[in-house]
C-alpha cells in the first residue's frame, strides 16, 4: 500500500499522474477554503472547538469527492 502511494506522489511530481492539474489545485483550493470557512464560522457561533473541527471536516470530507469528480488521470 505504500509502495502504491510513493508511486503516485512521484508521478504527481513529476506532473504525469493528473492531465490538468491546474483543476485539480483549483478544486482543492474550493474544498479547503470552504472547509476553513466553515470551522471559523462555527467556532465563532460559539460551539465547541472539537466539535466545530468534526463538523467542519465532515462537510469537507463530504464535499470532496463532488468536487473532484471530473479530475482526469493520465
Amino acid at each position: 500500500m505504500l509502495e502504491v502511494g510513493w508511486f503516485s506522489t512521484k508521478l504527481l511530481l513529476k506532473g504525469k499522474l493528473l492531465r490538468n492539474p491546474g483543476y485539480f489545485a483549483r478544486e482543492t483550493a474550493i474544498g479547503v477554503a470552504i472547509g476553513f470557512l466553515s470551522l471559523v464560522g462555527l467556532h465563532q457561533m460559539g460551539l465547541d472547538l472539537w466539535l466545530a473541527i468534526a463538523l467542519s471536516s465532515t462537510l469537507t470530507g463530504s464535499l470532496m469527492p463532488y468536487l473532484l469528480k471530473d479530475v482526469k488521470m493520465q
